[in-house]
């Protein structure tokens, strides 16, 4: 019979004895099971012993902690934690430096219980260890266990680390200054800093005075990962607990002292797997560097500033410059004033007066930081970028300042500037470290980035919000690749162009829809035969229903008109002239006929004869995408039939229809995603029945024939 739910059957054991196996009833109190089990091994005095578990950190048993007994869980009896607190801390005290040294290490197993904790602390155990570490009497083994059991001990949170005194943590401070200190030493020195520095301004103050930031380099520099780690954390906490101006320039003084490039190149790039700790600090200084830019991104332009406004017209001349030099001499300042105006015009500002366009925060000043760092680091690309769109007369225009306003705002949210610090988070970005200035250079790329997927997109100005959707897509999915380098990062943005985001976006929805799972994918194929069919037969009804074409004269004028359809029984294309406004004529009413058996070819685009080498201007290209042609035998010799169709649309239902009649599939764009569109919802047809329901990605396994086939059903009987 199953026990009981509250009965756990367990072992406990102790040294030297047998072991017991017992049931364990969890409704019993705690101290009745200590007296079974004392009694059972002829102790007396069982409050004296206590159960702990036998494995991992062996954690004392308590009515609070009873419930993580389990079955087969195994016990061991040992000292009660008062009295085993009570005999460390006078081994302590009274004890050689050997059995001082083996207390310590007895206390550092015990000290992560909180139950063991408490009876320590209790007991002004913390202060014996405090003693330990401020005489400094062992610089060895002995400190580094007192100070590990040190840590232990407050990391339960039962005394504020505000209650150290000044003596102790200067002590710890000389440990972590000390040219020649045990390897094991000064991480956990460096860790108590830490953790003083970041619960109790007061202390992190003396801990900012006594430890000079060149010795947290010296530590940074040396080739142990441990040392590494904890001097990267005191550094953040540092930085952490200080002002924003005393942030700024701690961090101007790391740089200088290339901080960044060692970061770079000995920690990220280092041959050990970089921890989960120091990626964790990574980001905290990367944070802490971006929050820097915070105020200028808070900060709007003031037009009283002589200092900005001499920014905007340098930002205006380096882009009009010799425009301006030979039209604004000699000119009245109304004149030259108009001409500034229309120069920002160009520039991409939305208002005649640029300080009305970066008065809105964020992104503030820093907007007009990253405009000008781009025209003086890249001034050919500054030059190359205004006066391309400047010059456009096509509402395809693409404005610079704008796009620079909101490519900055966009950069802000994705690298997070300004947002408080998480205390988990570990995605740093490797390239961040890769050169200075990254922010201004990361614009610099995005900006050319913006201007190249603008351009893709054939946008116009109604179509600016769009545009940032696919930019914010485009570099959201770089970073979060992590390249390790700017130029990297170049690479990878610049190769996912506009039509990639769409497919990559197509890809995710139909992951989401469950539409990409195997046995979908392979319904999907089964009805594509069908489908293609449906598709097929649609193209030649459109050919049967006939359309208008216009003829082209060798003045590439379009003024005369012709009509041409499919015989109902798809063996003749009739065409002839019409009339403009002249109803559809009847089959009948169609002069000439073309028989489809003596259609040899499709020809499309420049391969058309009739807009073969008609020059390269810009009416010619919208032809070649609208052209195609029938070549057949009329004869001995090859004829054409020419068509210019009236729109997309209508040329890719015609080629396909003349594919379908050639025998040739059907590969045009509307007819993917004609198909699309269709296996979509035949496929949602088919899985109504299975909605809620989780699809496997393999099928069920077919289960092995039954032994014998003995067997039948008598249909004759009936059920009641």
């Amino acid at each position: 019979m199953a026990p009981p739910r509250n009965v756990v059957k367990i072992a406990v054991q102790m040294p030297d004895a047998i072991p017991q196996l017992i049931r364990l009833d969890q409704a019993k109190p705690l101290a009745a099971v200590l007296k079974e089990v004392c009694d059972a091994w002829s102790l007396d005095h069982s409050e004296c012993y206590a159960l702990q578990f036998a494995d991992g950190h062996r954690r004392y048993i308590t009515e609070n902690n009873r419930a993580e007994i389990k079955n087969g869980s195994i016990l061991c009896l040992s000292t009660a934690p008062d009295l085993e607190a009570e005999r460390l801390l006078h081994g302590l005290q009274n004890g050689s430096r050997e059995r001082r040294r083996e207390t310590l290490h007895h206390l550092v197993l015990l000290a992560p219980d909180v139950t063991f904790a408490q009876e320590v602390i209790s007991r002004d155990g913390l202060q014996r260890l405090g003693t330990i570490i401020e005489d400094g009497d062992d610089l060895g083994e002995v400190l580094t266990l007192a100070l590990r059991a040190f840590l232990e001990l407050m990391e339960h949170g039962m005394v504020s680390w505000e209650t150290l005194s000044i003596p102790f943590v200067r002590k710890v401070v000389c440990y972590v200054n000390m040219n020649l200190m045990d390897a094991s030493v000064q991480p956990l020195a460096l860790r108590l800093l830490e953790s003083v520095t970041l619960s109790s301004p007061a202390l992190g103050q003396l801990v900012k005075s006594e430890v000079p930031l060149d010795r947290l380099l010296v530590h940074l520099q040396v080739m142990n990962q441990q040392l590494q780690t904890k001097a990267m954390a005191l550094l953040t906490a540092l930085l952490q607990g200080a002002s924003p101006t005393e942030r700024k320039h701690m961090l101007d003084y790391l740089w200088q002292r290339n901080l960044r490039q060692f970061i770079y190149k000995n920690i990220i790039h280092s041959a050990t797997p970089l921890g989960d700790e120091m990626a964790h600090h990574l980001y905290v200084l990367q944070a802490l560097t971006l929050g820097l830019l915070e105020p200028r991104m808070r900060t709007p332009l003031d037009p009283y500033s002589q200092e900005q406004r001499e920014q905007l017209q340098a930002l205006r001349q380096a882009a009009f410059q010799s425009e301006g030099e030979s039209l604004g001499s000699g000119l009245s300042a109304d004149r030259r004033r108009s001409l500034c105006a229309r120069e920002f015009r160009k520039l991409g500002f939305s208002n005649s007066n640029p300080a009305q366009d970066l008065e809105r925060v964020p992104p503030g000043l820093l907007a007009l930081d990253n405009m000008l760092y781009f025209s003086r680091h890249a001034p050919s690309a500054y030059s190359r970028f205004v006066l391309e769109n400047s010059s456009r007369e096509d509402k395809h225009e693409c404005p610079f300042a704008r796009s620079s306003i909101q490519l900055t705002v966009l950069l802000c949210e994705l690298l997070r500037v300004g947002e408080p610090c998480s205390e988990t988070a570990q995605d740093f970005s490797p390239m961040f470290f890769s050169q200075d200035q990254s922010f201004h250079e990361l614009f610099c790329v995005s900006i050319q980035l913006l201007n190249k997927t603008w351009k893709e997109m054939r946008a116009t100005q109604e179509d600016f919000d769009k545009v940032m959707q696919v930019v914010r897509e485009q570099l959201a999915r770089t970073l979060a690749l992590k390249p390790s380098s700017l130029e990297l990062f170049r690479t990878k943005v610049n190769a996912l162009p506009y039509g990639e985001v769409l497919r990559l976006r197509q890809t995710e929805r139909l992951h989401q829809e469950g539409t990409l799972a195997p046995p979908i994918l392979e319904l999907r194929e089964k009805l594509k035969p069908e489908l293609m069919g449906l598709i097929r037969q649609q193209r030649l009804l459109r050919l049967c229903e006939g359309t208008l074409f216009r003829k082209i004269s060798s003045r590439r004028r379009q003024d005369k008109l012709w009509f041409c359809c499919l015989s109902p029984n798809h063996k003749v294309l009739q065409y002839g002239d019409m009339e403009e406004g002249a109803s559809p004529p009847t089959l009948d009413s169609l002069p000439e006929q073309l028989p489809v058996a003596d259609i040899k070819a499709l020809l499309t685009g420049k391969d058309c004869p009739h807009v073969r080498e008609k020059g390269s201007g810009k009416q010619n290209k919208d032809l070649y995408e609208l052209a195609f042609s029938i070549s057949y035998d009329h004869g001995e010799a090859e004829a054409y039939l020419n068509f210019i169709a009236p729109s997309k649309r209508e040329f890719h239902l015609w080629t396909d229809g003349l594919s379908a009649l050639l025998g040739s599939p059907m590969g045009s764009e509307q007819t993917r995603l004609d198909l699309e569109q269709l296996l979509t919802m035949e496929t949602k047809l088919r899985l109504l029945e299975l909605e809620n329901v989780p699809i496997p990605e393999q099928p069920p396994p077919i289960p092995p024939p039954p032994t014998n086939f003995n067997f039948c059903y008598d249909c004759s009987i009936t059920e009641p």
